[in-house]
């Protein structure tokens, strides 16, 4: 509770915290938004592929076109300028404290990462695609380098990780957590070609509005879901479902009925789990109460006495009271990515980070899949990535969704089965394969 302060105390010093962002994307965009207005961070270099689009998001979130203009990262550290360039190796120069990766591109966040690592600069990763296929290995490197590794505040994982945290601070058990979407069965299908329909736009109206149908599908199919949920699944020791991700329709009316064991009337085999809730119902009228942008947790009062107080202080709570619930109703995203930045730069401490490997997300076939077929990765018309626990993935040589991007099937899988590492081509030399299993052999008592 005293970030405000202690950057404030930075910013008095003429000692901001130095950032570098990779990916000036919408994320990126949102969060240097708001860094220009916080006199204790300095975005000393931007670097993206692309620096005119670059330019353009700048531009959009109300930069001026002085503020990204320094000619060389010296230049943005003397005056307090902004540096953009192509080249993201400029952001480890050891004058810049903390990296924010944002590119939402696995292997490179995989790559950025390890090169902040050995920078022994600290890490926000807002790539949680990159967290998921080896987060847990990442940061338990970056502790070993004596740097922060971060999940990014603002997304779901790191605001369910909070919430999590803070009721456990308190004694109380956690039942189950999560977030709500927008979610139908046949959600799972969709592919880049049918997506706007469900979004209720033309494909011309996207375009216009420069909406990637492939990113826009991954929210849709599930596989966000169940990449969120799997990173908090790591940081946080709760489990996902056996078989997946159920996706119920709840109110948050409703959370502390649904979120109970089977045998008091509830949904859930065990305690302690992540699960992602339906603003739809079945079928697709909306959910009364639904928490379509939100967060939530579910936990329980142990004692008489504890339930009593639930009941004088007006607690949400079951039937019984002895379940509870906590909802916060909206995520503002990149907006709120300066509280990790002024954590891991002055707490040295991560705002959620995976400790160990609990959660996997697992390819799996839109349709039936042909021998010779190349992936088309997470969003795309192929496959979509479900959330299983990762003695699962791990007994069965489940393909991460991180992984099954530009290679090549080996042989058919059928519609609806998980794919393995068996049934594709995998590059052993490349980075990310060779850290995911490195990640693999590293936490096998996950």
């Amino acid at each position: 509770m005293n970030l405000s302060r202690l950057l404030a105390a930075r910013a008095a010093a003429q000692k901001p915290i130095t950032v570098g962002v990779i990916g000036a994307g919408k994320f990126g965009a949102m969060f240097l938004a708001m860094a220009a207005r916080s006199p204790g961070i300095h975005v000393a270099v931007i670097a993206d592929l692309s620096p005119a689009r670059a330019r353009e998001n700048l531009a959009r979130i109300g930069w001026s076109a002085e503020q990204s203009a320094a000619p060389s990262l010296d230049d943005a550290l003397r005056t307090r300028a902004t540096h953009l360039t192509e080249n993201a190796a400029l952001v480890n120069d050891p004058r810049i404290e903390v990296v924010v990766e944002s590119t939402g591109n696995p292997a490179a966040g995989i790559a950025h990462a390890l090169a902040a690592i050995a920078a022994r600069q600290h890490i926000v990763m807002v790539n949680v695609e990159a967290d998921v296929l080896a987060g847990p290995l990442l940061a338990k490197k970056a502790a070993a380098a004596g740097c922060v590794y971060s999940m990014a505040y603002g997304d779901q994982p790191a605001l369910v990780c909070e919430m999590v945290d803070t009721l456990r601070a308190m004694g109380m058990p956690i039942i189950a957590a999560g977030k709500g979407t927008k979610y139908l069965p046949a959600f799972h299908e969709s592919t880049p070609e049918t997506v706007w329909g469900h979004y209720g736009l033309t494909p011309e109206a996207a375009a216009a509005g420069g909406m990637n149908p492939q990113m826009f599908n991954s929210f849709l199919d599930g596989t966000k879901s169940g990449i969120e949920m799997a990173a908090i699944a790591n940081a946080t020791g709760l489990t996902p479902p056996e078989d997946g991700l159920s996706f119920p329709p709840v109110g948050v009316q409703d959370l502390p009925h649904v979120f109970r064991p089977r045998e008091v009337g509830g949904h859930l085999a065990r305690k302690g789990v992540v699960e992602v809730i339906s603003s739809l119902e079945r079928d697709a009228r909306p959910v009364v109460g639904d928490l379509r942008w939100g967060v939530y947790a579910v936990f329980e009062g142990e004692t008489d006495y504890i339930r009593r107080c639930f009941s004088e202080y007006g607690v949400h709570t079951d039937g019984t009271g002895h379940y509870a619930a906590l909802w916060r109703p909206y995520h503002l995203i990149g907006l709120e990515l300066g509280v990790s930045v002024a954590s891991a730069a002055l707490r040295r401490e991560p705002t959620g980070c995976g400790d160990a490997w609990r959660g996997d997300v697992a390819a799996t076939a839109k349709r039936d899949l042909k021998a010779g077929e190349i992936l088309d990765g997470e969003g795309g018309s192929m496959a979509w990535g479900k959330c299983v626990p990762a003695a699962r993935s791990r007994a069965e040589g489940l393909l991460p969704i991180g992984l099954a991007h530009g290679v090549r099937l080996l042989r058919d899988v059928p519609r609806g089965a998980m794919l393995r590492q068996s049934d594709v081509a995998l590059d052993d030399g490349a980075l990310a394969v060779r850290i995911r299993r490195e990640m693999e052999t590293t936490f096998t008592d996950s």
